[in-house]
């Protein structure tokens, strides 16, 4: 019997539909029923979690945690959470819990290693995931060699973040542009998308270059952790 995959979502409301959604995509699945169960708690009032990393703002572990308590009513066989920041916060969760979370980080970490091998990573993300060193840990872990954002190309990310969340729809190409252009400089030779809203940004955008996406990395570990096939690339 195949598992069933609990998504501890709603960080945002968007990402969490766009992980469901790769999920359903990446699925080899010939009808319906090949397809895996989910169990979705989007719930949007869990607080900012950059904001409890950098400014002591509320503790988002209490709202995580009833959502956690409500996948584990449903009977799921992983938990994940489609948000990079959120995993600050996985070992707290982890305690409360004998169903295992999947690292959202680990496994990017082990894929960029895998198709990118000696390449450097220019990796994206809010300001609570780089400055509290999860996917430099992550990174250098698997051997992924890395650089990131400056001051001024981080609070470029975090605008576009945060104007997506408000459900704005991106057209100007030209920050992220000069933002990648200076990486490039910097070394990267290709971006992790290391914010799930950052995903919906390129889509929005398009811009050219090469790109890993935690959140697809998310759903195929999710999809082979839970018995089901991934659709060949």
């Amino acid at each position: 019997m195949k598992g069933t995959i609990g998504i501890l979502g709603g960080m945002g409301p968007l990402a969490t539909a766009d992980l469901f959604r790769k999920i359903v995509l990446m699925t080899d699945a010939a009808c319906d029923s090949d397809h895996l169960r989910v169990f979705i708690d989007s719930n949007a009032q869990i607080p900012d979690r950059t904001r409890a990393i950098l400014e002591h703002g509320e503790n988002p572990v209490p709202q995580m945690r009833s959502a956690l308590d409500n996948l584990l009513r449903c009977g799921a066989s992983c938990i994940i959470m489609p948000c990079n920041t959120a995993h600050y916060f996985i070992d707290e969760l982890r305690a409360h819990s004998d169903v295992p979370f999947i690292d959202m980080l680990e496994v990017t970490a082990l894929r960029c290693a895998s198709l990118f091998p000696g390449k450097t990573a220019g990796v994206w993300g809010t300001t609570g995931t780089l400055k509290s060193g999860l996917y430099s840990r992550a990174l250098e872990k698997a051997g992924v060699p890395y650089v990131l954002p400056d001051e001024a190309g981080q609070q470029v990310l975090m605008d576009l973040i945060y104007r997506v969340k408000g459900g704005e729809v991106l057209r100007d190409r030209a920050p992220l542009a000069s933002l990648m252009a200076g990486m490039h400089e910097a070394g990267a030779d290709y971006f992790i998308l290391g914010c799930t809203e950052l995903p919906i940004i390129i889509e929005q955008l398009c811009p050219p270059g090469d790109f890993v996406d935690p959140t697809a990395e998310l759903a195929r570990a999710a999809i082979e952790f839970c018995g089901g096939r991934v659709k060949p690339l």
